[in-house]
């Protein structure tokens, strides 16, 4: 028997929730008081800024930092870590610490080998494509899907995409702005349909939706009685204190 396909969306654009505005605002007023611009956090190139987010994936924060600092000191130049191969990039990064070293040496090397089958290590030409260029160009790359893809964008390419991860994800379940069935690529194209195209109001509320879920709609225990979306969310009267 064929593999069922995931319901696609309704056709025409999906009705925006009546809490969606407010509750963008107050997650920017609270985690981003400082304007509704959020810095980007990351400069390089446009490799360097995938390989930083491969690293990020399944991996804290701090993990992530030290593996990113470790490639950068051990490869000056990315020729030479597709020199070296997978396991002198696997040792790099246990020597790191954090985990998954097999599996991300296996896949940044895969990625510096497809580009070095293009002629050059180095994605700087998405610069001057448009959005759904740029956006394939990365997904035809070895291991990266629509939410990387996504990020690179956002983060890196400074493009209106609206990449979503479990915090954003788990926050619209709790609102009730999407059904608790729906996939997960199935809520990120809602978000996708729903969020101002623009790149400061996208930014802003991925910013802030990580932000929220790490400190407060957190997957356990969520600390309802401290959110500032608790009168506007469904789920605070079950999951808060009693």
């Amino acid at each position: 028997m064929p593999a069922r396909r995931p319901p696609a969306l309704p056709a025409g654009p999906p009705a925006v929730p009546v809490t969606f505005a407010p509750v963008s605002d107050r997650l920017e007023a609270r985690y981003l008081p400082g304007g509704p611009t959020p810095r980007t956090g990351r400069s390089g190139t446009l490799l360097a800024g995938l390989i930083r987010t491969i690293l990020g994936q399944q991996n804290t924060r701090a993990a992530a930092d030290r593996q990113d600092a470790a490639l950068r000191e051990s490869y000056p130049r990315w020729e030479a870590a597709l020199l070296d191969g997978p396991d002198g990039i696997e040792a790099t990064l246990k020597a790191a610490g954090g985990g998954l070293h097999r599996s991300k040496a296996r896949h940044i090397h895969a990625l510096l080998e497809a580009l070095d089958d293009t002629g050059t290590l180095s994605l700087e030409a998405l610069r001057d494509l448009p959005d759904p260029a740029a956006r394939a160009r990365l997904e035809s790359l070895p291991g990266v899907g629509r939410h990387t893809a996504s990020l690179i964008l956002l983060f890196d390419l400074r493009r209106a995409a609206m990449p979503v991860e479990g915090n954003l994800d788990r926050l619209a379940r709790r609102l009730d702005w999407v059904p608790g069935h729906w996939t997960a690529a199935r809520v990120e194209r809602w978000f996708d349909a729903v969020t101002p195209p623009t790149w400061a109001t996208r930014a802003a509320l991925h910013v802030a939706g990580v932000r929220h879920g790490r400190e407060v709609c957190t997957a356990r225990h969520p600390r309802c009685d401290t959110c500032v979306l608790a009168e506007l969310c469904p789920s605070a009267a079950l999951l808060g204190p009693a």
